[in-house]
């Protein structure tokens, strides 16, 4: 089981924490550092000092880690033209010398783009497959050939689709809860499907028919990994847990319900239940990322279990 760090950076925190976050998150021997793609904070907090762009935080990442993976849960498909997309895509890959991965969704928050002048279109779905089309198919396209593609809401002509990205295939990752058009663009275009906050139960049967979707167009199910986003809680006594609970503003009984909350055992414990559900890596929600103390005891405590 790979456990990957999964960062909410438009609650508030600067690229100078978000590069703290990333570098323990390597020494800690975590797999990856993920972050949110979204410039308008949620819930009750402020969001200061503001919000940071995703692939920008990326491309600093990239020259400042040196393994663990990079990428996005998820892309916000409203957020770039798939073009553009692929160019940034493929830049911060090269960047990083063939660490990048890309998480990409149709994008689902609409005061964040009333807030920052976003057209937020009705039809957003049947983009989101166009966009994977365009993305998927230029860094697809040899060197020294062109990409047309000609669609309902996107249209490119002899794309000399460059530029490529270090590695041979950038992992697409599509998620969400979806019955039926999620789990045939996943089983289309992914190399991994995620699930965001779901039950172990929910996720097994979710997880099925992604990898029926697969069967269906003569795809191998056993390609696509499958993974779960869980928030994180976790303390080496009930006062720690309570304490870290009540630091991002959430209920301890909550956490262990909704969550991956509780001592380091029953976490191992609980990440087992979605092992056995087909999960075979876990993004964790870390919300405070002041406490780097609770990465420190997720990777002694709860990782090293894993191993």
């Amino acid at each position: 089981m790979d456990l990957r760090i999964f960062t909410e950076p438009q609650q508030g925190a600067t690229y100078d924490t978000l590069l703290t976050v990333a570098k323990a998150t390597e020494d800690l021997g975590f797999d990856a550092f993920f972050r949110s793609d979204h410039y308008l904070s949620m819930g009750s907090g402020d969001g200061l000092p503001g919000p940071t762009d995703a692939w920008i935080t990326l491309a600093g990442l990239a020259r400042e880690t040196k393994r663990i993976r990079l990428g996005t849960l998820m892309t916000a498909g409203t957020f770039r033209l798939p073009g553009v997309l692929a160019i940034q895509v493929a830049q911060v890959d090269q960047m990083s010398g063939g660490r990048v991965e890309l998480g990409l969704g149709a994008g689902w928050f609409e005061e964040e783009h009333k807030a920052y002048g976003i057209p937020f279109p009705k039809e957003k779905f049947a983009r989101l497959e166009e966009q994977l089309e365009i993305v998927t198919g230029l860094w697809a396209t040899e060197v020294g050939k062109t990409f047309d593609f000609h669609g309902t809401y996107y249209d490119l002509t002899k794309s000399p689709a460059l530029p490529k990205p270090a590695q041979s295939k950038v992992p697409v990752l599509i998620g969400g809860h979806g019955a039926k058009r999620t789990p045939r663009l996943a089983a289309r275009f992914a190399d991994e499907f995620n699930l965001p906050f779901a039950g172990a139960e929910d996720s097994a049967a979710k997880f099925e028919r992604v990898r029926d979707a697969a069967r269906e167009i003569g795809r191998d199910p056993g390609e696509l990994v499958c993974s779960n986003a869980l928030v994180v809680c976790v303390g080496r006594d009930d006062q720690e847990v309570a304490r870290r609970a009540a630091a991002i503003g959430r209920e301890v009984d909550e956490l262990k319900t909704n969550g991956l909350a509780g001592s380091p055992a029953e976490v191992v414990d609980k990440i087992g239940r979605y092992a056995e559900a087909g999960s075979q890596r876990i993004y964790l929600q870390v919300l405070d990322l002041s406490d780097l103390d609770h990465l420190e005891l997720i990777s002694s405590q709860v990782q090293s279990q894993l191993s």
